[in-house]
């Protein structure tokens, strides 16, 4: 019994319940304010890694957001840096850390970008469906 719904009246038109396809106009709209999410997320990003090497790894800002990008474009880590004061153990940590954060934010921010273009997809597909699966209707001769 896997459709057993009670019956409360009688169905609404099948046209009045499928919505339009969104404009091209929106969709572009909705892919750039995605871009947008996309790109703060890795500024974020790139932001967290390099401020941890900066202090943890007491780095200059240059040489924090080489080894930041470098973890963040899934690139991996460049050779051991050769900071004199700096204490590898918590850099080695705080790179480890840095870069499972990086791979879900990769993630995260893939899905983010594609959103938009998936949804449109799976809505032109639905329409396609329902189309194909209504009924002709009779003319009416007047």
């Amino acid at each position: 019994m896997p459709f057993n719904r009670t019956v409360t009246g009688t169905m609404p038109d099948p046209e009045i319940m499928m919505m339009p396809i969104p404009s091209r106009r929106a969709f572009i709209g909705n892919m750039m304010r995605s871009a947008g999410v996309a790109v703060g997320v890795i500024a974020t990003g790139l932001f967290i890694g390099m401020s941890g090497y900066h202090w943890i790894g007491l780095m200059g800002w240059r040489e924090s957001f080489y080894y930041a990008s470098m973890i963040l474009s899934g690139e991996g880590p460049p050779p051991d840096p050769t900071a004199p004061g700096a204490d590898i153990s918590r850099l080695h940590l705080f790179a480890g850390l840095y870069a499972l954060f990086s791979g879900v934010t990769f993630i995260t921010t893939i899905g983010v970008l594609f959103a938009p273009a998936i949804q449109r997809f799976l809505h032109r597909f639905h329409l396609e469906l329902a189309a194909r699966d209504e009924p002709e209707r009779p003319t009416e001769n007047r």
